[in-house]
């Protein structure tokens, strides 16, 4: 009886998440009665608190916090806060023209947060996917941080930008850990500036694909030193709008050293003095922090679920929205959901 339950629950869990069952093995004896199916409206919602600088808020309780559903307040049925929650990450890598100038910088940022958010825990997966003229999985799912670090060490840009094909693939296109997308939850973390130059999808249709696959989009920026990238307003919206964040490690690098007028030199207006090692300090630091704070969130999040107090809920998108019952701090989760997978 109970091999039964958890048959079923398990189907239900592939049908809200969008994903097909393999066909049930064939009996050599009677007759098998049909499949049972359903639709399991339940919605599960990461959520990151901050406080005022920044620093994760850890110790809260499911009673200090209300989530709303279409503005209405939802029962929370279940609440976690665990470190180290099993998580599914894919990195994807911008290997577009672009990013040739600081590849090795981000190459080295790449292999940081494979080797940290891979442990060697079979509880983490990751998989690896680059972009250039068009996305390429080069190694699907696993728990081993090696494969993917040795393809990264060997990677040259060059080419195009197919960034909202590589976040399609990475929603449709590797092999699923069991549980998906519930426990292990599901990551994206993009190495890149956000710009799209030869993709057949669109924003909007990769934003509906993996709020639909309950898919969290982080970003560390390939922008450097104040200059802007059209494409940084496509890398914001894909992770604010899923409950991540994109963190900008070669930005503001100078912003307390003063500049050329105040301590020329015959280098030029240098704002970090050449030879001294203050520049190569200024950007591991920067990439340092990213990861870190990356890292961070992906394993201290908190999951809130609940199933929607409506019996018959729209298909269209429905917003959601988390107040904490603390001042000062920032609550991040994803913008909202899809009632029904693709």
């Amino acid at each position: 009886m109970r091999g039964c339950v958890v048959s079923i629950l398990l189907t239900a869990l592939a049908a809200a998440s969008g994903q097909e069952q393999p066909p049930a093995p064939k009996s050599s004896g009677q007759e098998r009665p049909p499949a049972f199916r359903a639709q399991v409206n339940e919605v599960v919602v990461p959520v990151t608190v901050t406080d005022e600088k920044g620093r994760f808020v850890s110790n809260l309780e499911a009673s200090d916090f209300k989530i709303f559903d279409e503005e209405k307040e939802q029962k929370i049925l279940y609440f976690s806060r665990e470190h180290n929650q099993p998580v599914v990450i894919g990195f994807l890598l911008d290997m577009s023209n672009a990013t040739r100038l600081h590849w090795k910088t981000f190459q080295e940022a790449a292999l940081e947060l494979v080797f940290t958010l891979l442990p060697g825990d079979k509880r983490f997966r990751g998989y690896l996917i680059t972009y250039a003229n068009e996305p390429e999985l080069l190694v699907d799912t696993t728990h081993d941080s090696e494969p993917i670090a040795d393809k990264i060490r060997k990677l040259k840009p060059g080419g195009g930008a197919a960034f909202f094909d590589a976040i399609y693939m990475a929603c449709t296109r590797r092999s699923l850990v069991e549980g998906e997308p519930i426990e292990p939850r599901r990551v994206l973390v993009v190495i890149g500036d956000g710009h799209d130059t030869a993709s057949t999808r669109s924003l909007e249709e990769v934003l509906e694909i993996a709020q639909r696959n309950l898919v969290t989009i982080y970003g560390i920026s390939t922008v450097a030193f104040g200059f802007g990238s059209e494409g940084d307003k496509n890398l914001r919206r894909l992770a604010e709008e899923t409950g991540g964040r994109v963190e900008y490690p070669l930005e503001n690098l100078y912003k307390d050293v003063a500049g050329f007028l105040s301590t020329p030199s015959d280098e030029g207006n240098y704002a970090l003095k050449v030879g001294t090692g203050q520049y190569a300090a200024k950007i591991a630091k920067g990439l340092f922090n990213a990861v870190a704070a990356i890292a961070g969130e992906v394993t201290t999040q908190y999951i809130l679920r609940y199933v929607p107090s409506e019996t018959d809920v729209p298909r269209t998108f429905r917003n959601i929205r988390v107040e904490v019952n603390l001042p000062n701090v920032t609550v991040r989760t994803r913008k909202g959901y899809y009632p029904y997978a693709p």
